[in-house]
């Protein structure tokens, strides 16, 4: 019997090489049963719950949906775009102990946590603490990692501990109000004031008179950002062009991510309000050669060697907002995530299959892990909500997507209301598009963004301005 009559097209059927029949193959076949047979062996379909809700999560899910190793996906709570790719479920980020039952109930294989809040509160934790009944890896450190983005103070320290670039900054609180006042004295206009702790994107002031700065200063220890101002950074300002680096480590190894811009002003031009962003571009044409081999050697290696040195134990995304000084980089913060809108010009250059990335982050394999990267660029113009990032109404019905070509639209801020899809947030789709250069992706970007329409509709037209 030959054993070509039992291979059947992996995709389309499940089969196997009849082991008995194996001598009597021909040696070609034989090899074709051998790589077929190994195939089977390797490959792992998992059942993942994703967490979170926004554009990011989406972009994600879209790639998590074309690996070969993915099963069934979950995403939690999930948005009108991520329906489509998976089965949404109505659990909040950081209710930890339904989303344990979640996992525990679908068979959950792997847990990908999107949003920064449920990893600083612990979710890592909550999930080994759960062992005893079903060991589910968890995409995304543990809380001491966590503290990296969780705590600009902790945060800076690392950066002084480890040697790696940074601001000059000094922390206060309360009780040191008048050492602050002081510490400002010491350095020149604009003047950096960070809330220690998250307060979701609006934490960071930037203030080119003194005054104010003392004034914004005592009402950041008053309450205004809430527990998260309790100790306030006071940075030195840092003149130069911004980029988002992204690895992914399990806390010795490390594999590097296509890298992006995003842009954080409402306005064109970078004026007006700080949003949680605008658009976003990858690759970042300056982002190349001798300055990546330093962004590598001065900050990606000494930060994944201290996170060792520290002992915290680090399974996840570290997002490095970096800022390009007289051609040299340095750090601004440490995310513990990817960034949005930058994920969703990131994810579509990524070739290599990501559900064997995570495999490979929690099973000690990323070492020799090779990534492939589409060397297109995208870009990524976000739909926002009239009023956004001030007051706004949801609920405005969404149309025209069907009518889109050649981009792909991320959902962030969406929701399904019957049979109509509403907006649900400040930033409401993202539109990425594929282009030989920043011109002609944006191009692209920007043609499919004036056709989909929802009342109050605004975005940038210009996201990639200061690169072209």
């Amino acid at each position: 019997m030959n054993c070509e009559l039992y291979i059947v097209n992996f995709i389309g059927t499940l089969a196997h090489c009849h082991i008995a029949t194996l001598p009597h193959c021909h040696i070609n076949t034989l090899s074709y049963c051998h790589i077929f047979l190994t195939f089977t062996q390797n490959l792992v379909i998992m059942n993942i719950l994703l967490i979170g809700s926004g554009g990011r999560e989406h972009a994600i899910a879209w790639k998590m949906k074309k690996s070969t190793g993915l099963d069934k996906l979950f995403i939690a709570p999930g948005n009108a775009g991520t329906a489509k790719l998976g089965t949404n479920v109505d659990i909040k980020v950081n209710d930890f102990e339904l989303l344990w039952n979640l996992a525990v109930a679908e068979g959950i294989d792997m847990v990908v946590v999107g949003p920064e809040e449920p990893l600083v509160k612990g979710i890592h934790d909550f999930f080994i603490s759960k062992k005893s009944i079903k060991n589910i890896p968890v995409i995304g450190p543990c809380a001491e990692g966590a503290r990296l983005e969780g705590s600009k103070d902790f945060a800076k320290q690392f950066m002084f501990r480890h040697n790696i670039p940074t601001a000059r900054y000094k922390s206060f609180t309360k009780e040191t109000l008048n050492d602050a006042f002081e510490f400002l004295t010491t350095l020149k206009a604009p003047y950096v004031l960070k809330a220690d702790g998250l307060a979701a994107g609006k934490g960071v002031l930037i203030l080119d008179d003194i005054a104010e700065a003392r004034e914004e200063l005592s009402e950041m220890f008053s309450g205004k950002f809430g527990n998260a101002g309790t100790t306030v950074v006071i940075e030195e300002f840092l003149k130069g062009i911004e980029l988002s680096v992204f690895v992914i480590t399990d806390g010795k190894s490390y594999v590097l991510l296509p890298e992006a811009k995003d842009y954080k002003r409402v306005g064109e031009g970078d004026t007006g309000l700080n949003t949680g962003g605008m658009g976003s571009v990858s690759p970042v044409p300056f982002a190349q050669g001798d300055f990546m081999k330093k962004v590598e050697e001065r900050i990606i290696k000494p930060t994944v060697e201290g996170l060792a040195k520290d002992k915290i134990p680090y399974c996840g995304f570290i997002f490095f907002g970096l800022i390009k000084v007289d051609g040299e980089p340095m750090v601004i913060e440490y995310n513990v995530r990817m960034g949005d809108p930058e994920t969703e010009a990131v994810m579509p250059r990524i070739q290599s299959d990501i559900v064997e990335l995570f495999k490979a982050t929690v099973d000690g394999t990323l070492g020799s892990y090779q990534m492939k990267m589409d060397p297109r660029t995208a870009t990524a113009i976000m739909l926002v909500s009239g009023g956004y990032p001030g007051d706004y109404v949801n609920g405005k019905v969404i149309t025209n997507q069907e009518e889109i070509n050649g981009s792909i639209v991320f959902h962030a801020g969406t929701k399904i209301d019957g049979e109509k899809v509403v907006t649900n947030g400040g930033r409401v789709i993202a539109v990425t598009s594929y282009g030989k250069d920043i011109d002609e992706a944006i191009s692209k970007s920007r043609t499919n963004a004036e056709i989909i329409n929802f009342d109050g509709k605004y975005f940038r037209k210009d996201i990639g301005f200061d690169l072209v």
